[in-house]
């Protein structure tokens, strides 16, 4: 079924391609499973403002809201696709190897996050019929962005191109955390709807969807927030970003939830600790100094199907804990870790607030 959408999408595109030609300032932004455009994107749009005389499109999967949405989708929006001299994409867009791009149209894949920690794209295991797929989308990228030097090759590899197509620039999301100053004023806006907080260190809890429903609800249940509040709720809040295909039907009682947040960076810029397990929202705090704490009791069944492109203990920035008691005993003297400074060259040694500015330079030229 998917695959019958995908040609009908390229159907529309390949006929509006041939009709019609490339308008110099049309901008397609592209997010196949974020409709917020608050991210890298989001970026690229002020980046755009700030130049001037661009007509920005926006494609992202609020355009199935519908029926009527999709027939936009699939007519109107195809055209505009085919008609755009710039395409910036947060993520894969599968019906991109269909699809047959003028030679001048520039496709900038952005990825939605930063550095190389677990395995992604082409460097994993993955269905036939998928990874043909990706691997004919990716043919029609022009660059991947990456966010250092030093992951230039992976994301060569992971995305199958050559690694001239690879722009170390940065990372267009994380240089909205650098230059942020209203770290303050979102902390006093976040206690006044959640006076819990106030006053105490807030300890952000955001952990990876397993892709498996099941194995979430177990994972989530070794949680004991019951142990986390009584050793630690007088002086620290909990709160917790759920994965929304894991929020559905499950909760940690008692915890601040807050999934739904419009921002992760606000959230990042608020909170004084972060525990994750699997997921690269430890970039973001690793590039603020902030400390993280991994709490990862299913590492060794978790790393035996996703494996990390390096050894996960000795690599992640900061302690690992098996159980809450560990969890807690870690909070209670979370700091920096000494492995975070090596973390975060290898991972963000370009990211300096200026990756977009790098970004345009190179790809209106």
């Amino acid at each position: 079924m998917k695959s019958l959408f995908y040609r009908l999408f390229a159907l529309f595109f390949n006929i509006s391609r041939t009709l019609f030609g490339i308008k110099s300032n049309r901008v397609v932004l592209l997010s196949p499973h974020n409709a917020s455009f608050n991210d890298s994107l989001g970026e690229v749009r002020s980046e755009l403002e700030k130049r001037g005389g661009y007509d920005i499109v926006y494609i992202s999967h609020a355009d199935f809201a519908s029926v009527p949405k999709a027939m936009v989708f699939f007519t109107k929006k195809a055209y505009l696709l085919a008609t755009a001299k710039y395409v910036f994409m947060n993520d894969n867009f599968m019906p991109l190897g269909y699809l047959k791009f003028r030679d001048e149209a520039v496709i900038v894949q952005l990825w939605h996050a930063e550095g190389a920690f677990k395995k992604f794209g082409l460097d994993i295991e993955q269905p036939a019929d998928i990874r043909a797929r990706e691997i004919a989308a990716n043919s029609k990228l022009t660059y991947v962005t990456c966010s250092s030097t030093e992951v230039a090759d992976i994301y060569a590899s992971a995305f199958g191109v050559d690694k001239s197509k690879v722009l170390p620039i940065g990372s267009l999301r994380a240089d909205v955390l650098l230059r942020s100053d209203n770290a303050e004023k979102l902390r006093t806006e976040f206690e006044e709807k959640y006076p819990q907080c106030k006053g105490k260190k807030i300890v952000l809890y955001a952990p990876t969807f397993r892709d498996d429903p099941e194995l979430d609800k177990v994972f989530l249940s070794s949680f004991d927030y019951s142990l986390f509040e009584k050793e630690l709720g007088d002086t620290h809040c909990l709160l917790v970003r759920l994965h929304p295909q894991i929020h559905g039907e499950t909760r940690i009682e008692g915890a601040v939830d807050v999934t739904d947040f419009k921002s992760i960076n606000d959230l990042t810029l608020i909170s004084d600790v972060l525990i994750t397990d699997y997921s690269s929202v430890c970039m973001d705090f690793v590039l603020l100094d902030k400390p993280c704490v991994f709490f990862v009791p299913d590492l060794d069944e978790y790393t035996s199907r996703r494996p990390f492109y390096s050894d996960y203990r000795s690599y992640v920035p900061g302690e690992t804990a098996g159980n809450t008691a560990e969890l807690v005993a870690c909070i209670k003297t979370a700091a920096v870790s000494d492995k975070a400074e090596k973390f975060k060259f290898i991972n963000l040694n370009m990211v300096d607030g200026k990756s977009a500015e790098r970004l345009f330079d190179i790809i209106l030229k």
